[in-house]
C-alpha cells in the first residue's frame, strides 16, 4: 500500500514571498533530473512523491521542496520552503516561503543534524530498486512510517554506523518505494541515483 502525501508533523509555517533565482536554481535542475528517470513523480491516482533539499549556509537550516510538489511536471521558485528548525521529540518544524515544506522534511531535517558534513538530501521513489536493495542496503525498520518521529529516530540509529553515512543510500522498509540519497552536494547525489538504476 502507497502511504504518501500528508503532513505529520505540527507546521509553524511563516509564508513569505519566492526565493531568490540563485537559491533554489540548482534544486531546481536536480530535481528535473530526479523527474526525468522516474524517481520523483507521480503514482496513477495522482498523489506525488519525492523531494530534494540543500543545506542553507552553514547552519541546519536548508531549502526543501513543498508539499505536495511531486506531481507537477516543472517547479519554481515558488515551491520551496526553508525549514528553520525541527523539534521530532514534539513533532513540531518551523518553516517559511511562498510553500509549506515537504513531509519529509523531519527526515531531511535529520540528516543535516546528524551529518555536518552533507550538504543535500533527496528523496526518490523506485518500485524495482526498492525491491532489489530493501534489507541489503542500510534499511530503516518497517515500523517506522514516513514523516514521523519514529523514522527520525531510525535515521539516527543507522547513521550512528559510519559505514552506512559513508554509503549515502537509506531504504524506508516502512514506506513503500521510499529511499533517501544524501552527501555533499547535488550533483554527486544525483549520479550515485543513476548509477543505481543502471545495475536493474
Amino acid at each position: 500500500m502507497i502511504d504518501e502525501g500528508y503532513i505529520k508533523y505540527e507546521a509553524i509555517w511563516h509564508t513569505s514571498p519566492p526565493f531568490e533565482s540563485s537559491v533554489t536554481d540548482a534544486l531546481i535542475v536536480h530535481r528535473q533530473l530526479m523527474l526525468k528517470y522516474d524517481l520523483i513523480g507521480a503514482y496513477p491516482d495522482g498523489i506525488g512523491f519525492g523531494n530534494i533539499s540543500q543545506r542553507n549556509g552553514q547552519s541546519n537550516s536548508f531549502v526543501i521542496s513543498g508539499s505536495a510538489t511531486g506531481s507537477l511536471p516543472v517547479l519554481s521558485s515558488a515551491h520551496f520552503s526553508l525549514v528553520l528548525k525541527t523539534d521530532p521529540i514534539l513533532n513540531k518544524l518551523w518553516c517559511t516561503g511562498p510553500h509549506i515544506a515537504s513531509s519529509e522534511a523531519m527526515s531531511h531535517a535529520a540528516f543535516y543534524t546528524i551529518l555536518p558534513h552533507i550538504n543535500a538530501v533527496i528523496h526518490v521513489h523506485h518500485e524495482k530498486l526498492w525491491q532489489k536493495y530493501l534489507f541489503t542496503l542500510p534499511t530503516t525498520a518497517a515500523e517506522a512510517t514516513y514523516g514521523s518521529p519514529e523514522m527520525v529516530k531510525e535515521i539516527e540509529r543507522l547513521l550512528s554506523d559510519p559505514t552506512v553515512a559513508d554509503g549515502n543510500l537509506m531504504f524506508m522498509a516502512g514506506h513503500t518505494d521510499g529511499i533517501f540519497a544524501f552527501g555533499t552536494d547535488l550533483e554527486g547525489i544525483s549520479a550515485k541515483l543513476i548509477q543505481l538504476l543502471s545495475t536493474l
